[in-house]
């Protein structure tokens, strides 16, 4: 089943995408929902952001490639447990929408193409064998970051939490191989960042047990699980395409402040 979140005019609503019709729905997926009959034509609707969550949590450093990557030269470890961090719902965007780079940013504005866990229903204290039982589905985020800040400051405020630097969507699907998953990264339709999805330092069920000992996860909240390998620096123009299997490809293009 693939959930989306879209509108005609009006105020966002979900539907059930099924090809390239969506049959809206009343309700939402979290809530309880009936189906209406009314269709639209994928292509004729503004796809919003899957969800806007409670709470926007962020894994930690996930995939050994990726850490060992990005951490030549600064004594980065392999991680031994699984860290989450926070991100902030004002930097989520839709499909389509463009990544704005504020105009003082420098040239080290890069992609990350990540899974992203939507949760289904209210949870506690989960072991890692009913772990999955409280995920309604999953979609795609591009966790953008700006590097040099990354660096420099204290947190992450602005390095990953600037307006638009949470592209997320196209849809949530609730019935995936996890395993069979493969994430692409394009920049302009040139292929810069391929890996297995699933192939991850600690697995979604590891990382939900673990969080839930000491919170409450609800539905709606999102778990962003990190990437793979690194990105290259994006520059006005750059249309990011990230695909994983299953889930569609999410796609925005960057606009830096004050480029004609």
């Amino acid at each position: 089943m693939r959930w989306i979140r879209f509108s005609d005019g009006g105020a966002p609503g979900y539907g059930l995408l099924e090809g390239t019709r969506i049959e809206a729905v009343s309700g939402d997926p979290f809530n309880g929902w009936q189906r209406t009959g009314r269709t639209h034509a994928l292509e004729q609707v503004k796809i919003e952001v899957p969800v806007i969550p409670p709470t926007f949590y962020a894994a930690g450093l996930n995939y050994v490639a990726h850490i060992r990557e990005m951490g030549a030269g600064h004594g980065l470890n392999i991680p031994t447990q699984p860290d989450m961090g926070y991100r902030a719902s004002n930097a989520l965007i839709a499909q389509g929408e463009d990544i704005i780079v504020p105009a003082d940013a420098t040239e080290a504005v890069q992609y990350e193409g990540e899974l992203v866990v939507v949760i289904g229903k209210q949870a506690k204290h989960l072991t890692e064998d009913n772990a999955l039982s409280c995920v309604l589905g999953y979609t795609i985020g591009n966790d953008m970051s700006e590097r040099n800040w990354q660096k420099s400051d204290r947190t992450f405020w602005r390095s990953k939490n600037t307006d638009t630097f949470k592209p997320m969507g196209p849809w949530i699907d609730t019935d995936v191989d996890l395993d069979a998953m493969q994430t692409e990264v394009r920049v302009n339709g040139k292929l810069t960042s391929h890996f297995k999805t699933n192939d991850m330092l600690f697995g979604i069920a590891r990382y939900l047990s673990t969080m839930t000992r000491y919170l409450t996860l609800y539905p709606g909240d999102i778990v962003w699980m990190g990437t793979d390998g690194v990105s290259p620096n994006l520059v006005h123009g750059d249309l990011v395409e990230v695909s994983i299997t299953g889930l569609g490809t999410l796609r925005n293009r960057i606009v830096k402040e004050g480029v004609a």
